[in-house]
């Protein structure tokens, strides 16, 4: 009974500080199998030590919330804490963006591509894209309650536009509804860009968010100002958004004529 009481205070603790629905189910997870498992924190974490950083590190974070807000207890400081992966993002050129869209003839697939690449958004937000977020008249995108609660606003390029026109545009709802009448869901998604990418014969590992990278990099190449990119990206940090810097080509295209 009484780990019943710390999870529901956990789930309780979770929305009061509007944690996103992902965060919280995966927060829930993790703190559930520790409680189960009976060991220490620190026994608890080298059990995930063969997983990736990423992974390590949300478990870690996950112990910390529960012990400082549901025991109101000081997590163990010197539990070592993996530093993030400082390898950067895959990025697409152009032609194999293009090739990537010319490769699929489902307009609903299509669309998928059109939104990662053309605006810039994350899978999730994709996902939960509604139609009345869209507005035509004006050419923008309202992606809203995205990472971090926030909502932000992007452009509706004219490519997004006739892909989005070629599907039949809606008055209401979702804008990825499968022909089941559903909610794309994560996996179909990464499985539509996977195949795109199988068939563009691009030997890159491409996820959704390498579109998302490319987006980035592509209008930093173009001469985009970097603070202007990281508004349509989101990030509530600019540092975040200069990992862009390290591969875009533009100034690494001056350098290579000094060799001439």
């Amino acid at each position: 009974m009484e780990r019943d009481w710390h999870m529901q205070k956990l789930r309780e603790e979770l929305k009061l500080r509007r944690y996103s629905d992902r965060t919280a189910k995966r927060y829930s997870d993790v703190v559930n199998k520790y409680v189960k498992s009976g060991k220490t924190a620190r026994d608890f974490l080298l059990s995930y030590s063969d997983k990736s950083k990423s992974t390590m590190r949300g478990t870690y974070f996950a112990l910390k919330f529960y012990n400082e807000n549901v025991l109101s207890q000081k997590f163990d400081e010197k539990i070592p804490l993996a530093r993030k992966s400082s390898a950067l993002p895959v990025v697409l050129g152009r032609e194999e963006v293009m090739g990537m869209l010319n490769a699929v003839f489902n307009p609903k697939h299509r669309l998928v591509l059109g939104l990662l690449y053309y605006a810039g958004m994350r899978l999730n937000e994709i996902r939960k894209l509604k139609w009345q977020d869209i507005d035509f008249e004006r050419k923008i995108i309202h992606i809203k309650k995205a990472k971090g609660d926030k909502d932000r606003i992007v452009f509706l390029h004219g490519a997004l536009n006739n892909i989005i026109e070629n599907n039949g545009i809606k008055k209401e709802g979702y804008v990825l509804i499968s022909e089941r009448g559903l909610l794309y869901n994560d996996r179909t998604v990464q499985e539509i860009v996977k195949i795109a990418a199988k068939k563009a014969k691009i030997t890159k590992n491409v996820s959704p968010h390498t579109l998302r990278h490319s987006f980035a990099t592509h209008l930093l190449e173009a001469g985009a100002d970097i603070r202007h990119i990281q508004k349509l990206l989101g990030h509530s940090n600019l540092q975040t958004t200069q990992i862009y810097t390290h591969v875009a080509n533009r100034d690494i295209k001056k350098l290579a004529v000094l060799l001439d």
